[in-house]
Parts: structure tokens; C-alpha cells; sequence
């Protein structure tokens, strides 16, 4: 059963905020959309063992990988990571917020 929170996308919150904010918005067993906002953060480095599509729906970043490939996103731009495909987030917009849509879910086939 996939479970439902209501929420509009493009409502920031109020509080500043040092690191990046996820908000699940729904999930399930093998799936999970989450929104996520950043602010200028940047991150480590994952290895997820589940895709993700994720859909940049406002600001600027830039996805790096660990054989060095670099993937700058604008709004509306999109990237589906494989699994165990190591990436990091090398650059946000601080202005406009990067407002992200992320589909996580197991792929096997992918």
C-alpha cells in the first residue's frame, strides 16, 4: 500500500536552514517520492542501492560522478541514477532554492 502525505511542491519553508530539507511525499514497499530543497548545499558522495529519477523543478545544480562526468541541470531538466552509481551534488542555486522531485524505487532491470 502506498501511503500519501498532501503538499504543494513550490511552498518553501519559512526558516533558513543549514542543510538540505527532504520531505517524503509518498512511499511505499519499493518505491519513495520525496522533495527536496537546497540551498546552495552540496553533498558527499552516495551509493544508493536504488534508483533515482530525480526532476529539477527550480534553480541550477550540477551533478558529478565518480568517473568525473559532470551533469548540470536546470529547471525542468531530468537524471535517473542507476543504482551503486556513485554521485555527489557538486552545486546548488542559493537563489532560486533548488526544488527537487525525487522518485527513489528498486530496479533491478535498469
Amino acid at each position: 500500500m502506498i501511503e500519501c502525505n498532501s503538499a504543494n511542491l513550490f511552498d518553501l519553508p519559512d526558516a533558513a536552514f543549514d542543510s538540505e530539507r527532504a520531505d517524503i511525499l509518498a512511499h511505499g514497499k519499493n518505491v519513495r517520492v520525496e522533495r527536496i530543497i537546497s540551498r546552495g548545499q552540496t553533498s558527499g558522495w552516495y551509493d544508493q542501492s536504488e534508483a533515482e529519477f530525480v526532476a529539477l523543478l527550480e534553480g541550477e545544480a550540477e551533478i558529478e560522478f565518480e568517473n568525473g562526468k559532470r551533469v548540470y541541470l536546470r529547471k525542468g531538466g531530468t537524471l535517473l541514477l542507476r543504482p551503486h552509481e556513485k554521485h555527489r551534488v557538486a552545486f546548488t542555486s542559493a537563489e532560486p532554492p533548488c526544488i527537487w522531485l525525487c522518485v527513489f524505487f528498486n530496479a533491478d532491470d535498469i
